[in-house]
């Protein structure tokens, strides 16, 4: 009886910490050390470029075994370690629901394409801007920058902004009269915003 009641406490903190680490974001691929997996293995799919639990817990089977140095018996015990983490599985609607509810939307500072998208760029999730050269998704990136500062309540998220610029036509200046347009301060606007440029895949 003792026995059994451990397994069901094991097995509730499991889904505790499984329910933690999916609202907290992606979980380094180190966390399948805890469940059982060897260090050497980890390497491996580090190597193979796989460096978070979700990572490899949303890749099919057939390609996790052509990972040099993983047998397909190493490969089943790694996707059974992934699911004990990642949450795989079936929940309740209202559950879902609580979860949609952390979800901010950030404005584009169009009203008409906040409009189209549901209220604006949904976080959690990636939303893809592609069109003809000179039609805008530089300048929406632009104003993202900024918007993303504002209060939850004026259609922001109260963070910061990573721009990764792969063609390199990102333009501090840029975000100096967006900042004027929603009553931010200029400098602060500058600080909040990590630029890299990305030459290749790779750097990306």
């Amino acid at each position: 009886m003792k026995q059994a009641e451990k397994k069901e406490e094991a097995q509730a903190e499991e889904e505790q910490q499984a329910e933690e680490m999916e609202i907290d974001g992606p979980t380094p691929i180190k966390a399948l050390e805890e469940k059982g997996i060897n260090a050497g293995d980890i390497k491996k799919l580090e190597e193979a470029g796989f460096h978070t639990v979700e990572a490899v817990a949303f890749t099919p089977k057939k390609h996790l075994v052509i990972v040099k140095g993983l047998s397909e018996a190493k490969v089943d015990k790694i996707i059974d370690a992934c699911q004990k983490i990642v949450n795989l599985g079936f929940q309740t609607a209202s559950t879902y629901f609580e979860k949609r509810q952390s979800m901010i939307h950030l404005s584009t500072g169009s009203q008409s394409l906040d409009q189209l998208l549901g209220g604006g760029i949904e976080t959690g999730s990636i939303t893809e801007l592609f069109g003809e050269f000179r039609t805008g998704k530089t300048q929406i990136c632009h104003t993202l920058c900024v918007t993303c500062q504002l209060p939850i309540s004026k259609g922001g998220g109260e963070g910061m902004a990573m721009y990764i610029d792969c063609e390199g036509t990102f333009r501090p200046e840029r975000l100096i009269p967006i900042a004027k347009r929603f009553g931010l301060d200029e400098q602060q606007v500058l600080d909040n915003v990590a630029y890299a440029r990305a030459h290749n895949t790779d750097q990306q």
